[in-house]
Formats: structure tokens, C-alpha cells, sequence
């Protein structure tokens, strides 16, 4: 029997030191390959899937879903398909009618009196890469497995009820594995009816093929806060903050306060914003500008061919707004230095766009922004914004951003004063565009109204630069046709 071998947690990124398992792809007992993916961690800015650097057969799972691990820590042992999880035996014994007719047990000096080694070297050379490393690979479809779908399970997760003995689920149920079933879920599903106390397995799918959708956890919660039997489970779960903990009166089922752990993204932002606003001393700027043009430079646009298939809104012009603005003042484009006591100035833009997500904030950026036409620069947010709303904004695109732009107008909010990304020396804060009445020559006319406001790193860009580049940006936004001055 082949040794056996331990997949540690790698650093995905830099500097990562833990990461939350928030679901396994695999099972004991199935067959992998090389770069097939095996499970689905959060590390402090995104969800990452981990590929497998070993073929062979899962032979146990070293962490639970929602366990918090440290880098190094093995997660996963993978070994020949039927190798046994390596414990050492006891005392010797005779060969079970499952071992085969005619095994015959080996002699006394031959039995193992220690478990077989165990690699936790890395990976073996060739093609095994970890994300994030080495040549991109084709997507690997898994072996199929001998098990009949009736004896499917998985691991247990952490809060779900689990059916008693001889209790039957629906479709996909497990019947005689030895281990409890769970219903079928993506991760993000998984963590929201964990967040309301809902529990999956009471839950009547309606997904593809038989999974639990978000839709279907979102009305078993409201079944059981509308119904006589809500249960306790649902009353005494923390509830998520970006599905809200305020309720009227005494609070759900009597609830007067909630907990939920600050960790991943959340805690990552909590320390990156605390790192920033008490390093870098900030200036805010503020201007209300006649965005009038913008928006019917918007319109037009969404009637061009160019644009047929993507998204065309105010943040792409003001997003080109101040990437021509950085060419007149490159300083605002820059880093700060403590180390070396020298001021950064970055020859190229990486643009930043701060995106609210389920996990928390997190600021992933247009890699080399400054070179890329108008409808480049469309198609890459609109690829930015929809991944990171899932979730799946990976290591790579959350480093090495240069400036940052956030818009709380989305939100109906008029403004705010933003707080620098951390590595960076400025950001500017969209506000929403809003009919107003504006003087215009002699007359008051209903003008769209929006304002910009510009934090910016004092120690090095003074007021007269800040102001500049607001300006400049004011101008573009009030009559995009400036733009060809710039």
C-alpha cells in the first residue's frame, strides 16, 4: 500500500494566514485528479477554490465546513483508490470474508506495527499546480463513482439538522451510507439559511436538479416568522448583518440583541479602514456639479451598437473622467513610502471600485485601466462588479490598486467623505444624480444634479492638487466634450 498524502491550506495570497472552509466539493471515499477542485475556502477578501495536487482516492477530510483554519494546516488526505486512512493496527487479527476468498494472513515479523508514512511534502512535480500558480487548466471532470445516487452523502455542516434514524429526505437522500445526508445547496444558499435558522433539510427544493435556492430559504424563513410554529432554531440564529437584526418592538421571538463573528472580508475591511484613516491624514473635497450632459452622453451611448451588450451608467464616465484627470495631476496616482520616505508614483492606473457584497466590502481593480478604450473599460466593470457580487473576486484582482472610486449614489445617498484604500493616495465618492433646480444664465431650470467629493492622502498632495483633480473631473462630468483637451 502507497503512502498516503496530507494537503496542507496553501497562502493563496499574500499574506494570508487563515481561512474559513465553506464547503467541500468532495466526499470520502471519491476519486480525484490532479487540479479537480476539492473544496471552497474564504480567506479575509474573497471565496477561493482549491484544486487538488494529488490524484487518488479521498480518504479523509481533516476540517469541517465552516471551521476556521491556519495556513499549513492539513485539510485533506488523498491516497490510492481502496488505500486504507493509514491508523496503526492494534493487534493482529484475521482476514474478514470481505478482505477476499483465500487471503491468507501475513506472518507475525511481517505485520505494520506503525501507521505508513504520511507525504506532506508539496505537491510532486509535472502538472500540479494550486490556484493561483503555474499554467491555467482546463476544467477536469471528476470520475464517476460507483455508488448508486441513493448512497450519496457528504460532511456535516455545522448548525443543519441531520434526519434521525430511518427518516427519509427527498431526491438525492442518502439511505444506508453510515453518514447523515445534507440537502443540496450552493455555499451562498448554504451560509443565508444558517444566517435566518432555516434548515436546508426541511426546505422543498425547487432548483436544478433538486437544490435548495436562495428564493426557496427566503420563504421558508418567512413561513416560520409568519407561522404559529416558527421554530426555535429560527428565532435564536444570529441573523446575518447585510440581512438586518432590527425588528419592532422586543425584537423576533422576544430576540433583543444578536452576535455574529467579525470575520474574512468583514474583518480584513474593519482592519484595512482602521490601518488607513489613522495612518494617512485625510483631506476631503467636496463640488455639486450640473451632470446633466453626463447622463444624456448616457443615453446615446446605450443606443450604440458598441454597446449593445453591456452595461453603459454614469460610474463609466466618471470612471473615464478620472483616469483623464490623473494625466494633468499623476500625484494623486501615487503611494506614500514610510520605509524608504519616498512618494510612489504609479506611470499606470489600476482603478478600484469599492463593491458591497454579501461577505462584506472589498475594492477589486481594473488591471491597467488608463489604456483601455471606453467600451473596454465598460465590459471590465461590468465583469468586476458581477463577480464580486458572487462572491468570486479572486487575490489577484483585489492587489495592486492604484485609485479607487465608490459610489453611494446607487444608494440614493447624496455623498460621503471616503476613507483611502490602504496602498493608495486617494478616492472619489460618486453621489447620486437627482433633478434639481440650477441656475443657468439669468434662469432657475431643473437641472441633474450630483456631487463629487475627493479624500486624499496630505501628506504629500496638497490642496491645490486634491483641488485640481476635482476640478478636472468636474469639468468632464459638466461638458464630457472637454474630454478632448485632455
Amino acid at each position: 500500500m502507497s503512502a498516503a498524502h496530507e494537503f496542507k491550506l496553501p497562502d493563496v495570497g499574500e499574506g494570508l494566514t487563515e481561512a474559513e472552509i465553506v464547503a467541500w466539493r468532495v466526499k470520502e471515499g471519491d476519486v480525484v485528479a490532479v487540479n479537480d477542485v476539492v473544496v471552497e475556502i474564504e480567506t479575509a477578501k474573497s471565496i477561493v477554490e482549491l484544486p487538488s495536487p494529488y490524484a487518488g482516492q479521498v480518504l479523509a477530510l481533516l476540517a469541517a465546513e465552516g471551521e476556521t483554519v491556519e495556513v499549513g494546516t492539513p485539510i485533506i488526505r488523498i491516497g490510492e483508490p481502496g488505500a486504507a486512512a493509514a491508523p496503526a493496527p492494534s493487534a493482529p487479527s484475521a482476514p474478514s470474508a470481505s478482505e477476499g476468498r483465500g487471503a491468507v494472513a501475513p506472518p507475525p515479523s511481517e505485520i505494520p506495527t506503525a501507521p505508513e508514512p504520511i507525504d506532506t511534502n508539496v505537491p510532486p512535480a509535472g502538472n500540479a499546480t494550486l490556484v493561483g500558480y503555474g499554467p491555467k487548466q482546463r476544467a477536469l471532470k471528476r470520475r464517476a463513482r460507483k455508488a448508486a445516487p441513493a448512497e450519496v452523502s457528504a460532511v456535516v455542516v455545522p448548525g443543519e439538522r441531520q434526519p434521525e434514524q430511518g427518516e427519509q429526505r427527498g431526491p438525492g437522500s442518502g439511505s444506508g451510507s453510515g453518514r447523515p445526508p445534507r440537502a443540496l445547496a450552493k455555499p451562498l444558499v448554504r451560509r443565508l439559511a444558517r444566517d435566518l435558522g432555516v434548515d436546508l433539510t426541511a426546505v422543498v427544493p425547487t432548483g436544478p436538479k433538486g437544490t435548495v435556492s436562495k428564493e426557496d430559504v427566503l420563504a421558508a424563513a418567512s413561513a416560520a416568522e409568519a407561522g404559529p410554529g416558527a421554530s426555535a432554531a429560527a428565532s435564536a440564529a444570529p441573523r446575518s448583518f447585510t440581512q438586518g437584526a432590527l425588528s419592532q418592538g422586543s425584537g423576533a421571538q422576544g430576540e433583543r440583541e444578536s452576535r455574529e463573528p467579525v470575520k474574512g472580508v468583514r474583518k480584513n475591511m474593519a482592519a484595512a479602514m482602521v490601518a488607513s484613516a489613522f495612518t494617512a491624514p485625510h483631506v476631503t473635497e467636496w463640488v455639486t456639479v450640473d451632470a446633466t450632459a453626463t447622463v444624456e452622453l448616457v443615453d446615446r451611448l446605450r443606443q450604440r451598437r458598441e454597446f449593445a451588450d453591456v452595461k453603459v451608467s454614469p460610474l463609466l464616465v466618471v470612471a473615464r473622467a478620472c483616469l483623464l484627470a490623473l494625466r494633468r495631476t499623476p500625484l494623486v496616482n501615487s503611494t506614500w513610502d514610510e520605509a524608504a520616505q519616498e512618494v510612489v508614483v504609479k506611470h499606470y492606473v489600476n482603478l478600484g471600485i469599492a463593491a458591497a457584497t454579501p461577505r462584506g466590502l472589498v475594492v477589486p481593480n481594473v488591471k491597467d485601466a488608463h489604456a483601455m478604450s471606453l467600451v473596454e473599460l465598460a465590459r471590465a466593470l461590468e465583469s468586476l462588479t458581477a463577480t464580486a457580487r458572487e462572491g468570486r473576486t479572486q487575490p489577484a484582482d483585489l492587489a495592486g490598486g492604484t485609485f479607487t472610486i465608490t459610489n453611494v449614489g446607487v444608494f440614493g445617498v447624496d455623498g460621503g467623505t471616503p476613507i483611502i484604500n490602504p496602498g493608495e493616495s486617494a478616492i472619489v465618492c460618486l453621489g447620486a444624480i437627482k433633478p434639481q433646480p440650477w441656475v443657468v444664465g439669468d434662469q432657475v431650470v431643473p437641472r441633474q444634479v450630483m456631487t463629487l467629493a475627493l479624500s486624499f492622502d496630505h501628506r504629500h498632495i496638497d490642496g491645490a492638487t486634491g483641488s485640481q483633480f476635482l476640478a478636472d473631473v468636474a469639468d468632464l462630468v459638466t461638458d464630457p466634450a472637454t474630454a478632448l483637451l485632455f
